[in-house]
């Protein structure tokens, strides 16, 4: 199960490791986000070291597929976000996964 983390969760934990007021975390939280959506918007990259870096990528147009009719339809060209990770974030979440996949096998081995 996935828990989604909110942008007000975010400041609330950034205040407390800061011990900076919540209403000063969230809004230089929000003119961050702002500044990102600017600089996307103007067909710039933005690249967060150690964390990964966003980028506009032109959607083709093509055509879909109502899965429910089978009907067909054109779906428009368009732009959109797309995310790529550091390698310091993969190497991460690789040996989390790593982690979790030997624990769970030695959890097997030890309840046979």
């Amino acid at each position: 199960m996935t828990k989604t983390i909110t942008r007000a969760m975010l400041a609330e934990a950034a205040a407390r490791k800061t011990e900076l007021n919540k209403a000063d975390v969230t809004a230089v939280g929000e003119q961050m986000f702002a500044m990102m959506s600017t600089a996307l918007m103007a067909g710039e990259n933005v690249k967060l070291t150690a964390f990964g870096s966003l980028q506009v990528r032109e959607r083709a147009e093509r055509l879909g597929r109502n899965p429910r009719t089978g009907t067909e339809h054109r779906i428009s060209p368009r732009k959109t976000v797309v995310f790529t990770p550091s390698a310091q974030l993969r190497t991460a979440l690789d040996e989390k996964a790593n982690g979790r996949k030997q624990q769970s096998a030695s959890d097997v081995h030890e309840r046979a």
